[in-house]
């Protein structure tokens, strides 16, 4: 049954948790409220909240691109500016398409893509058991989850043969994490954070690998800073990809999106 709280109640909630620095405390009320299942289970939760806890692992769920996807604490929680990854991606995917979507965290990428392109061969991997256990529930047998370090995980037979490579891998750099707000710092794995010293280590090794993965025509697309443009354009050339930038200010996002020519064997 509902917890319903008399107005003083959900007012002095909402109290808290503005008092806390929750922008948005009315919303966030909404939820813990319904996350409750009683009047002390919503002390405890709104607890958690006020003590830096992330609202999405406390709630068990996000939502991105129209899906409410399982979190767990300690994974990466999927950030909206993210969507206009699946966007674009979704644009060049065709139905049957080979798609594989790489540090897919709880698999937010490519269970967005499975709800938007029909009959996908979709795989999807990450290095961290607890994001492959909720990549798993997600995906919810629409493609496989595989766990590794990058390509590693794949199987072969997929060399020469991905249609779309999908990305949001680590960006940012190592000494701007203690900069980031204590919610990620504190609860969110490093590796799912930390970009090596300008941001793009991940996305060296994604791009010097991709070459041999995707085939003719194959476009890898990865999330990056506005500012990390110009070097991972410049990265993307050099590993033999035709690079362009998409960019959204409504969500302050940017995907670079570099294709093997259809030319190449």
């Amino acid at each position: 049954m509902p917890l319903v709280l008399p107005p003083s109640a959900l007012g002095a909630v909402v109290d808290r948790l503005r008092t806390a620095g929750c922008v948005f405390a009315e919303e966030e009320a909404e939820l813990l409220v319904a996350a409750a299942r009683s009047a002390p289970d919503l002390e405890v939760l709104v607890g958690r909240r006020v003590a830096g806890e992330p609202l999405e692992v406390i709630v068990g769920w996000v939502e991105f691109s129209g899906l409410r996807l399982v979190v767990e604490a300690g994974v990466f929680v999927p950030r909206r500016r993210t969507e206009l990854l699946v966007r674009k991606a979704a644009g060049l995917a065709r139905p049957d398409a080979v798609v594989v979507d790489l540090c897919c965290g709880v698999g937010a990428i490519g269970a967005a893509l499975a709800a938007a392109v029909d009959d996908l061969e979709l795989y999807a991997a990450d290095i961290d058991a607890t994001a492959v256990r909720c990549a798993r529930r997600n995906l919810a047998g629409r493609g496989q989850v595989l766990q590794g370090d990058l390509f590693a995980p794949l199987p072969t037979s997929l060399q020469g043969r991905i249609d779309l490579l999908v990305v949001n891998a680590p960006y940012v750099p190592s000494e701007g994490i203690a900069l980031m707000p204590a919610e990620a710092r504190v609860h969110e794995p490093r590796v799912a954070l930390d970009g090596g010293s300008d941001g793009l280590e991940v996305h060296r090794r994604v791009a010097d690998g991709a070459g041999s993965w995707l085939g003719p025509g194959g476009s890898l697309l990865i999330e990056v800073a506005e500012a990390q443009v110009p070097a991972a354009m410049e990265l993307f050339r050099s590993c033999g990809l035709v690079p362009r930038v998409a960019r959204s200010e409504e969500l302050d996002a940017t995907v670079v999106i570099g294709t093997r020519p259809p030319a190449e064997a």
